[in-house]
């Protein structure tokens, strides 16, 4: 991936009507993501926060998501310590041991962390396990995914032993422009207060 100080996009969501937009930047010890996504879920409206930090490596650290599932606010918190011991709620989620990566169910976002994380040349692929926050339950489980590099700005995702599989096609820094079906990127810059 080519050195860059971050990124702000903005995506449209294809088989049902929503928006989201997310800004990466960079912290004093690794990276921020966080976005809002706007979203049409069984007819009801949802807005949806999230803010994650990730370690120097891309590896997750914490996500707080905060918004609300039609009339329904909703919350949660999900950590992991840098023994790679999970919690969900401030409570021990060993069903999450493995995981290294956040994967927010409603978000094309945290694609970038495993990509980035990776670091995958052409050709090459790879199996992780993400704690999986499905949508809009907003629970956590384990999700194995694998990622093959397939040309310098495409990746064959699969999930769910085969059974789920998209050809991502991706910016220089690891942000998803096309997700199939799910997720097109509509406008990409710099993040706010760069001098790129």
């Amino acid at each position: 991936m080519q050195e860059q100080v971050g990124e702000t996009i903005v995506w449209r969501r294809i088989d049902i009507p929503g928006h989201e937009v997310a800004t990466i930047v960079p912290t004093d010890d690794g990276w921020r993501l966080d976005g809002v996504a706007v979203l049409v879920e069984s007819g009801r409206p949802c807005r949806i926060e999230y803010d994650i930090r990730c370690d120097a490596r891309w590896l997750t650290q914490r996500c707080v998501i905060r918004g609300h599932v039609g009339e329904r606010p909703v919350s949660l918190d999900v950590e992991r310590s840098a023994t790679g011991v999970w919690s969900v709620g401030g409570t021990e989620a060993r069903a999450l041991e493995g995981c290294d990566d956040i994967d927010l169910g409603f978000s094309p976002s945290t694609n970038l962390l495993p990509i980035r994380r990776l670091a995958l040349s052409i050709g090459a692929q790879a199996t992780v396990r993400a704690a999986w926050i499905r949508f809009p339950e907003l629970t956590a489980e384990v999700l194995v995914q694998s990622y093959t590099r397939t040309g310098a700005d495409r990746y064959v995702y699969e999930s769910a032993e085969g059974a789920f599989r998209r050809e991502l096609q991706v910016d220089t820094f690891g942000c998803v422009l096309d997700y199939p079906g799910l997720w097109r990127a509509e406008a990409t810059a710099p993040p706010p207060g760069s001098d790129t």
